[in-house]
């Protein structure tokens, strides 16, 4: 159980291409960021986030900025996932720490190496299980926002359809995120896609129709309402207002 069958560290890299593994693999980012792609969409994550990658699962790895980890492959953990999960590590970085251990035991040649590794294997599954299960509705609500703002600009995104795939009902995850945003997921999408549409009319000169279509409306008139109802103008009109400097109307 909880085997550590290798331990790795990235120096700084910016994209790692597809793979598999046939292990379970943790992730520790101990700087910069990213987004991990798999076949059911991308997950961002950031600095002393873990991401937890079930066997068999293809996924690559990508960040514009760099990013820097500690990667750990274990057989027969006791987890129960079937799907990515991120977990964020505490203010006291145990999971660091711990991570920190694994990868100094895996390359010593100390007698004591397997029983070492064996324990930091079980420490790092109980601490993910418990960190889990202390912040289930943070972790669950992150998701959601993490998904919105990776997937906004895509047409075909179904926010409904992703919402389903969660082991929570709508209305609670619903409640759960407005008391996290303000607002619902639905609104929280449309506000992002209209903000990127607004931020699209400063600073470029593409067509009301292009802009809609990039920022994840595939009906520009539909696109010019919500526009309206948000901004108060159409969004030609919007652009045609803008001063020299790019700043939106009333903009201090």
């Amino acid at each position: 159980m909880n085997d550590i069958t290798f331990v790795g560290r990235h120096t700084t890299m910016y994209n790692v291409s597809q793979h598999v593994h046939k292990d379970w693999e943790y992730v520790y980012c101990t700087s910069g960021s990213g987004v991990f792609h798999f076949a059911q969409g991308d997950l961002p994550y950031q600095q002393g986030d873990v991401v937890i990658i079930p066997p068999g699962i293809a996924h690559a790895n990508d960040g514009a900025q760099g990013f820097n980890n500690i990667h750990i492959r274990m057989s027969s953990p006791i987890l129960t996932l079937k799907e990515p999960l991120l977990i964020t590590d505490e203010s006291n970085h145990f999971l660091l720490q711990a991570f920190e251990a694994a990868f100094f035991h895996y390359y010593t040649d100390r007698k004591e190496r397997s029983a070492l590794l064996s324990a930091y294997g079980n420490l790092i599954c109980y601490y993910l299980i418990a960190y889990q299960a202390d912040r289930p509705r943070t972790s669950v609500i992150d998701e959601i926002e993490r998904r919105i703002s990776s997937h906004y600009a895509d047409c075909d995104f179904k926010l409904d359809d992703y919402m389903a795939s969660l082991p929570l009902s709508d209305n609670t995850l619903r409640k759960r995120f407005r008391e996290r945003f303000g607002v619902t997921p639905h609104q929280y999408l449309t506000n992002k896609r209209l903000q990127a549409a607004a931020d699209m009319l400063r600073n470029c000169t593409d067509t009301v129709s292009d802009i809609a279509a990039s920022c994840g409306f595939r009906d520009p008139l539909y696109f010019s309402h919500m526009f309206k109802k948000k901004f108060g103008v159409s969004p030609s009109l919007y652009a045609a207002s803008l001063p020299a400097d790019g700043d939106a109307p009333g903009d201090a």
